[in-house]
């Protein structure tokens, strides 16, 4: 049984209602009334409780899940993730993207972000850190089906790829959202059930950085980049009318 919601509270803030509502949302899930794996309310019950439309309630949900603190599952109902201890910080410092506006901007973002720093990498990297990205290409490798596993070390790469690129302030951009960045390869190779293809398109990124060739560094990136938005995207579809929870 779904803990109910609490009843809203007068609010001076001026922001658009669907980053209201999940600014309430959010603060629900961290009250400490739900427990991982705890499902929350129906779609119907939020909007009816927080007297708002259901669409609304829809993209504050969507959001959430993006950000990993909920799960949908299909004709099952919204979950609290059983694995939000490690996010909560992030989500917390991160919570001026919970508009899904913001989520695609935070997305493009990224995009561009990490093919800089292929390319930077590519031209920058010392043997030390070729090394450490060879070692977590193995173990991607090696992880097969152990997707937590292959998610971790994934993560591990990019970020090893933005150390070797030599610019500390984009690193720190991209280390300060590495729970979410987490969160979404899960996501992705969950979605996906398998994780070759994936280290397909990494494969490339650390061919590159060993040959020094920042172009092709860079277009191997945006490869990788443009598929694993697509497929975040395609992992969380859009649900229309279809009752969550009900």
């Amino acid at each position: 049984m779904a803990t109910p919601l609490p009843r809203p509270r007068p609010t001076a803030r001026r922001d658009g209602p669907g980053v209201e509502l999940t600014r309430r949302l959010l603060g629900y899930l961290l009250s400490g009334e739900l427990k991982p794996g705890q499902r929350i309310p129906s779609e119907r019950q939020l909007a009816e409780t927080l007297s708002t439309g259901r669409s609304t309630v829809r993209e504050a949900i969507k959001s959430l899940s993006l950000l990993g603190l909920l799960e949908q599952r299909v004709g099952d109902g919204t979950y609290l993730s059983r694995s939000t201890s490690d996010l909560l910080p992030q989500v917390i410092e991160w919570g001026l993207l919970l508009g899904e506006k913001s989520l695609e901007d935070l997305l493009e973002a990224r995009h561009h972000l990490e093919v800089q720093l292929a390319g930077w990498a590519a031209e920058r990297r010392t043997e030390q850190q070729l090394e450490r990205l060879q070692d977590l290409a193995r173990q991607m490798r090696d992880a097969g089906d152990d997707f937590d596993a292959y998610a971790a070390a994934d993560i591990a790469f990019h970020l090893q790829v933005a150390e070797a690129s030599g610019n500390t302030v984009l690193t720190s951009v991209l280390t300060n959202i590495q729970s979410l960045l987490r969160a979404w390869a899960s996501r992705v190779i969950r979605t996906a059930g398998e994780t070759k293809t994936s280290l397909a398109m990494h494969e490339p990124i650390l061919k590159a950085v060993e040959r020094r060739d920042a172009e092709a560094a860079r277009q191997a990136m945006r490869a990788h980049m443009d598929r694993a938005t697509r497929r975040l995207r395609a992992s969380m579809p859009d649900r229309g009318e279809e009752e969550i929870g009900a």
